[in-house]
């Protein structure tokens, strides 16, 4: 039998028999005998979690490749095989092996100094490298009976030894599928374009719609979808898939809409349209289409959601693709679209208006004028400037992130609206995509923001090149009434560094985000099975060495999740579902409740509308303070998950219908909320309600000991992303214990109130015990004193 047949069997050993020992015995000749049929799907199981291994840290979103933490492995042990009922069939087929010549052949192999190389080169150490041959080689040595097809190899090894080791470059993993080391071959391959074969059978046209702000990329991109048989945008936000939906069926076309949380169709028989408007995370990848728009293409660089451009981009069926973006993505997408083998178009695009960084400083608020914009990075800092543009007998219009879209929506239509009074806008950078606003001049109230590095890590930098255009871009937009935009600081020493950010040129995106799907995690969980699945992502993340092309995305949002609900007995592949539903983890209320449906899924109980709306506690009132709202904000923030989910577990979350027409009804609470924000803000400050920012709704329910574990987790270490929040009342010099103990995840407002009524309780009764004990003490000193008569 030749070697490269020896090999051929040995590759289609059982996983289970040879687990921890395949990956660096097996020697099989890749490049004579090339990839071994079957292996696909089947990559043994070779190493497992140590147990006293720490966690891995994000691979960083520059891109590139780094050397895999092997701390984290250890090979699996395979105990020797007892004696078979059937017997040795393999010692009856051939002969009985040589125990002592089959260890000077094993020894021989390992001390070879081109396997040892080969072992280095696939990223087995050299301490992995050792464990794994002593352990086969016990196991060789120490089984009565070896399985049928590993005997033979041995066999015909032992007897062409020398023609073996002689003529034959050893390939230590068999394939590139194969050991856990060989696994990062195999993830940097299906991670990237080889999984979408229905997009690389077609010869793709490319075209990239390169430009500033306001230069009507995105408009030519959009007349081509418009005016083709089919097709699809895929947006960043809802707010954007909204307005193509709505613009596309105005013009007569019909179009449907996909978001995570929404499905419209405008066929009467509900069969879907030819086009379609979504998000860019819920395209399909294989429906054919005409035409394709992927729009704001240089978020392939996000560290937390640049997978889904990843995906869009390389798997999109679409005989023309139309992408949209910074000129900084071009080289990028060039390179990558090389690697399918289709070339890219690219279309120049300069901006329709002008605009103008001032000389001058706004300096106070009084020099505000009609169509400023003021870009706050934190709550705080909006609450602030809205209380005082409330003080100077102006109206402002509010808009930030963890607003519902329908109430950024009016917000902007009240802002733009030229018979309104409000003509002053406050926002977070949530306007610089997805609204459209008449603005006249920004005003950056800081140039400092807070971010998350892809360790999960605070930093406070101030904002790069690209966020600060697009920000200012949004002044003198082509369809606003003000042709000119302007862009300005508030404070004089930052009006320096804001013209040195603008003059700077935008670095060149060097890196793709890539995102490890449902079927890779199965496939390691296969092998691991005892594996948690926020261990089986750190895993998947410190062996995906990837090429300088690709990074894996920032997983700490899914690995929070899976540590949430790990406890709740659930299939991988619907844990996998429920970690990347979108939360947000400084919100203690909606932890708690994706982990409650967690928990009434595992028990096979529909989440009904009627159990819902007891467990948010409908009806809801009107806010009458900011924490209110913000209690507000998490309730929609709930609906949103539940609706996420009834697209993936109908059954389970049947009334998709129902919540949304409860969840419009919220928004018009928040909208009524917001429009008096003014209000608000004043009652809040009267009572001193500090750490806006991380007040949680926790009046709706008390979280269970394991988030509240959990929250403090989050709060007390960097790597969750831990912040300190000043207080909402700017002059406040110190914290109070109460607040500061809110803030750390130690107490909440309902624990607060509570403590004083308890407090209160026991003052009373304290009170009346020092009452007695006096009138005690006075009847006593009677007693004693002579009487005076």
């Amino acid at each position: 039998m030749s070697f490269p047949r020896c090999a051929l069997l040995w590759a289609r050993l059982p996983a289970g028999r040879q687990a921890g020992h395949r990956a660096v015995i097996c020697s099989a000749l890749r490049t004579h005998v090339g990839p071994f049929p079957g292996v696909l799907g089947r990559v043994p199981a070779v190493a497992a979690p140590a147990a006293t291994a720490s966690s891995s840290s994000s691979s960083s979103a520059s891109g590139g490749s780094k050397a895999p933490n092997t701390s984290l492995f250890v090979p699996l042990t395979v105990k020797p095989q007892g004696p078979s009922a059937d017997g040795d069939v393999g010692a009856e087929l051939t002969r009985p092996l040589d125990k002592n010549e089959v260890k000077k052949i094993l020894d021989k192999f390992y001390k070879r100094k081109e396997i040892q190389k080969l072992g280095v080169d696939y990223g087995l150490d050299a301490r992995l490298f050792h464990q794994a041959f002593i352990s086969f080689r016990n196991y060789i040595m120490q089984s009565h009976s070896l399985d049928v097809d590993i005997h033979i190899i041995l066999n015909d090894i032992c007897f062409n030894a020398g023609n073996c080791f002689s003529n034959s470059k050893f390939d230590l993993c068999c394939s590139a599928q194969w050991g856990h080391h060989a696994l990062l071959g195999f993830i940097s391959q299906c991670l990237a374009g080889g999984q979408y074969p229905e997009a690389r059978a077609i010869k793709r046209k490319i075209i990239f719609h390169s430009g500033p702000t306001n230069s009507g990329k995105t408009y030519h991109a959009i007349q081509k979808y418009l005016s083709a048989k089919s097709g699809v945008y895929c947006g960043p936000l809802k707010l954007l898939a909204h307005e193509i939906f709505e613009k596309s069926n105005a013009a007569g076309v019909p179009c449907d809409l996909v978001t995570g949380e929404e499905r419209v169709t405008v066929e009467p028989n509900g069969k879907q349209a030819a086009h379609v408007a979504c998000t860019v995370e819920m395209c399909s990848v294989t429906t054919p289409y005409e035409v394709a728009v992927i729009d704001e293409i240089q978020m392939i660089k996000d560290p937390a959601r640049g997978w889904a451009w990843t995906r869009a981009l390389l798997g999109l069926c679409a005989e023309e693709v139309h992408l949209c973006g910074e000129s900084a993505a071009i080289d990028l997408v060039t390179e990558l679209m090389y690697t399918t083998g289709e070339e890219v178009e690219v279309r120049n695009y300069k901006r329709l208006t002008p605009i103008t960084v001032l000389d001058n400083a706004l300096e106070s608020l009084d020099n505000l004028r009609p169509g400023d914009c003021i870009v706050c990075f934190s709550k705080n800092d909006i609450y602030s400037v809205s209380r005082q543009i409330e003080i100077r007998g102006l109206e402002s219009a509010v808009i930030y992130g963890s607003l519902p879209p329908g109430t950024k929506l009016a917000q902007a239509k009240k802002f733009n609206d030229p018979d309104d009074p409000c003509k002053i806008l406050v926002a977070t950078d949530a306007i610089g995509m997805g609204l459209n606003l008449s603005i006249r001049r920004i005003i950056f109230y800081s140039l400092i923001k807070p971010t998350l590095n892809e360790k999960g890590e605070k930093e406070i930098e101030p904002i790069t090149t690209s966020q600060a255009l697009q920000i200012a871009g949004r002044a003198g937009r082509f369809s606003s009434k003000f042709k000119e935009g302007e862009v300005t600081t508030m404070n004089r020493e930052d009006l320096k560094l804001l013209k040195e950010i603008l003059s700077r040129p935008v670095d060149p995106i060097k890196a793709a985000g890539l995102h490890p799907t449902a079927e890779q995690i199965e496939m390691f969980a296969y092998h691991l099975p005892d594996t948690t699945l926020s261990n089986l992502i750190d895993i998947f993340v410190d062996f995906s060495q990837v090429d300088g092309q690709y990074f894996v995305c920032n997983m700490d949002d899914f690995k929070f999740s899976a540590e949430l609900i790990q406890h709740i007995p659930l299939s991988l592949r619907v844990r996998y579902v429920f970690c990347t539903a979108p939360i947000n983890k400084k919100q203690p209320f909606v932890c708690s409740s994706l982990l409650q449906f967690a928990r009434q899924y595992s028990r096979n109980e529909p989440l009904t509308f009627a159990w819902l709306r007891r467990y948010i506690k409908w009806p809801l009132l009107p806010p009458k303070n900011i924490k209110e709202l913000i209690d507000l904000e998490a309730i929609h923030d709930v609906l949103d998950i539940y609706l996420w989910l009834s697209y993936r577990f109908i059954d389970m979350f049947p009334d998709a219908s129902l919540i949304r027409d409860l969840q419009k009804e919220l928004d018009g609470i928040i909208q009524g909320g917001v429009h008096n924000i003014t209000k608000l803000i004043k009652i809040s400050e009267s009572r001193k309600m500090l750490n806006l920012e991380n007040l949680s709704a926790v009046n709706q329910s008390c979280l269970s000991g394991t988030l509240r574990s959990q929250a403090r987790r989050m709060r007390g270490t960097k790597t969750l992303g831990s912040k300190v929040v000043e207080p909402a009342n700017p002059n406040a010099k110190e914290k109070t214990l109460a607040s500061r103990l809110v803030q750390q995840g130690l107490l909440t407002a309902d624990m607060l109130r509570q403590l004083e009524k308890e407090w209160m309780t026991q003052r009373t009764e304290h009170g009346k015990e020092r009452t007695e004990q006096t009138y005690l003490k006075g009847a006593r000193r009677k007693k004693k004193e002579p009487d005076s008569d």
